[in-house]
């Protein structure tokens, strides 16, 4: 990475930026990776799960693609950590059973809000 912070080679960083246009838009985030490549996505939840945090998003589509309703959105489980300066971060979760593990966390809690 070009500004000096060392990162685990397993893990990349994102950066992220809220975007609170309006109500309707208030849980849309921008997350730009160290690529400098932006996307928007969802923000659904944050887990705890064997005493790390993580962020749940769904990207967000282009137009033509939210109307086909059969098509879901790609959901993607970041870890929440914190850089050098004690400032939180995203970095991609490696390991695939963890994604997992943390993606049936979340199914299991939306369930239950549903069942309320």
């Amino acid at each position: 990475m070009a500004d000096g912070k060392k990162v685990n080679p397993e893990e990349e960083m994102i950066g992220e930026e809220l975007l609170l246009e309006d109500e309707e838009d208030s849980n849309l985030v921008e997350l730009t990776d160290e690529d400098g490549n932006v996307a928007q996505f969802e923000y659904l939840d944050t887990l705890e799960h064997k005493g790390e945090s993580y962020v749940v998003f769904m990207a967000v589509g282009d137009e033509e693609a939210e109307e086909d309703e059969d098509e879901e959105g790609e959901v993607v489980i970041l870890k929440i950590a914190q850089d050098d300066n004690g400032e939180d971060i995203y970095v991609t979760v490696e390991d695939e059973d963890t994604v997992q593990e943390v993606f049936d966390k979340f199914m299991e809690n939306l369930g239950a809000e549903d069942e309320q």
